[in-house]
């Protein structure tokens, strides 16, 4: 074992103590962290308009603050964008991580001096926890891919705009940096095929031991490998590879095709990272839940995702939460992001310590019929199918069909098979009968006569590729919507011709 490997081992063991001081005390840790936000941003724009120097509680906040997404924070965004500073919080951001937006084109979520740390912190843990626990250490000696956005960074009004991944870059501990690749100057590189293309050539002859990427990213990757190297399997390629750390979608119904691709099952760590901020990762080999971080700058509010659209919705903290409920997470940060709703829905497998799954989006699910099917529904339905009828799948999403040609309306399922099952049509059925067990919503209007099964509609290899490529959003952590509530996407894949005949 070499020395840098024996040193992140020692420090693992001193990091997982450090860690448990507030695991063991999670409500302690969330008043903290409550009472440090508020204090730190009374003079700020946001703080005096809210009347922070009034805040005695949480109950207090919910009465001044009321919950906002970016449309409803914009106003203020807007001002920080402008150079403006004591906003949100106290100073100027430090940078502002662009990302893609709905209604209002690009959106700048900032970040502070504060809440940076948060993001590299986060990210190193994740990983002395796999060593703790694992007491393997082996990958920090090898070469690393940290999938990212391009780290060129623009300016606005004197403040560093980019992709929260090419921010992140410039944070890589100089200890890793000799490991690291791709090259900088390939992590400039825009166009995303031309990016992995490049990546491959950089990558296939290095002693590759951890990769990390959003799913539909390292199946890409690792599909060219295969076929540029030759090889039947990655691990021919990296015989070494001991570790992928995933995040952006739930790794679950890529878990075959992994498998396949990789030759063997591999050690993985789901992780929660988004511009707005780390909230979660993996804690214990082999589970599919993240440890939820509370102790990370962030104060968590919940709501019930039944209640979400009520005219006044029950808000509740950490303390109060049940788990096997679906909450949309609302989040106050040491960035200046207050009662915000980051848009994902959650769903508690533990209260000690605090654990979740991130169980979908408030706005993307299929509810045409009043069924209300969300995606950790479909993932698990899904999911039950493909280990029983030995497929794999690359990539899915499900539209309504309210008007069909002839016959009931239906869910369509737009899938991209990696490897067909055994039986379409027994698979089909598994999944629609999987999904019934776990909606009974759905149940009641297939029984009613309402609704018909599922239909699964085969899309061409590559389809997802070349449909996200359309909007210009192929690569990086852009990924196609598992669950619409309108045909849109679905009639997009039909005018691209990317359906199989």
């Amino acid at each position: 074992m070499g020395l840098k490997a024996e040193a992140a081992k020692i420090f693992s063991k001193i990091n997982f103590k450090y860690e448990q001081k507030w695991i063991q005390n999670p409500v302690e840790t969330q008043h903290r962290v409550f009472r440090l936000l508020i204090s730190e941003a009374k003079n700020t724009a946001f703080g005096i308009d809210h009347r922070f120097d009034s805040i005695k509680d949480y109950n207090d906040f919910k009465d001044n603050v009321p919950v906002r997404d970016y449309e409803g924070l914009k106003s203020y965004i807007d001002r920080a964008v402008a150079g403006e500073p004591d906003v949100l919080w106290k100073g100027k951001p430090i940078y502002f991580a662009k990302t893609s937006g709905t209604t209002s084109g690009s959106k700048f979520i900032p970040i502070t001096k504060e809440s940076m740390p948060t993001h590299i912190r986060s990210a190193r843990n994740a990983l002395l926890d796999y060593i703790h626990q694992k007491g393997n250490s082996d990958f920090v000696s090898g070469k690393m891919i940290f999938l990212q956005g391009s780290p060129e960074l623009n300016e606005k009004n004197g403040i560093k705009t980019g992709r929260l991944s090419g921010i992140v870059a410039h944070y890589v501990p100089k200890y890793l940096q000799k490991n690291r690749l791709p090259s900088f100057e390939t992590n400039c590189i825009d166009d995303w095929e031309t990016k992995v293309d490049k990546i491959v050539e950089e990558t296939m002859n290095e002693n590759m031991t951890l990769i990390s990427g959003i799913p539909p990213w390292l199946v890409m990757y690792f599909e060219k490998l295969i076929e540029k190297s030759g090889k039947n399997s990655i691990r021919e390629i990296f015989p070494n590879l001991g570790l992928l750390v995933t995040g952006g979608v739930n790794y679950n119904p890529y878990r075959e095709k992994m498998i396949h691709l990789i030759g063997d099952d591999p050690n993985v760590i789901q992780t929660y990272p988004a511009s707005e901020g780390f909230f979660g990762y993996q804690d214990r080999i082999g589970a599919d839940d993240l440890l939820l971080l509370l102790d990370n700058g962030i104060f968590y509010e919940f709501i019930s995702a039944e209640e979400f659209f009520d005219e006044n919705p029950n808000r509740i903290s950490i303390e109060e939460v049940e788990t096997h409920k679906d909450y949309v997470m609302i989040i106050s940060t040491t960035a200046g992001l207050w009662a915000y709703n980051i848009g994902d829905t959650v769903r508690f497998t533990s209260l000690k310590p605090y654990r979740i799954a991130v169980s979908g989006r408030i706005k993307h699910y299929t509810s045409a019929f009043g069924e209300h099917v969300i995606a950790h529904e479909v993932e698990q339905a899904l999911e039950q199918a493909l280990e029983s009828f030995q497929a794999e799948i690359s990539e899915f999403t499900i539209a309504p069909q309210v008007n069909p040609v002839e016959g009931l309306p239906y869910h369509e399922w737009l899938i991209e098979f990696s490897a067909l099952p055994v039986d379409l049509d027994g698979f089909s059925k598994a999944i629609d009968s999987n999904l019934r067990k776990l909606n009974t919503y759905y149940d009641d209007l297939i029984s009613g006569n309402v609704l018909r099964s599922l239909v699964i509609t085969q899309v061409c290899k590559n389809g997802f590729n070349v449909y996200m490529k359309s909007l210009g959003k192929l690569g990086g952590q852009n990924k196609t919507p598992r669950l619409s509530n309108d045909r849109k996407i679905a009639d997009e894949f039909y005018k691209l011709n990317l359906i199989r005949k």
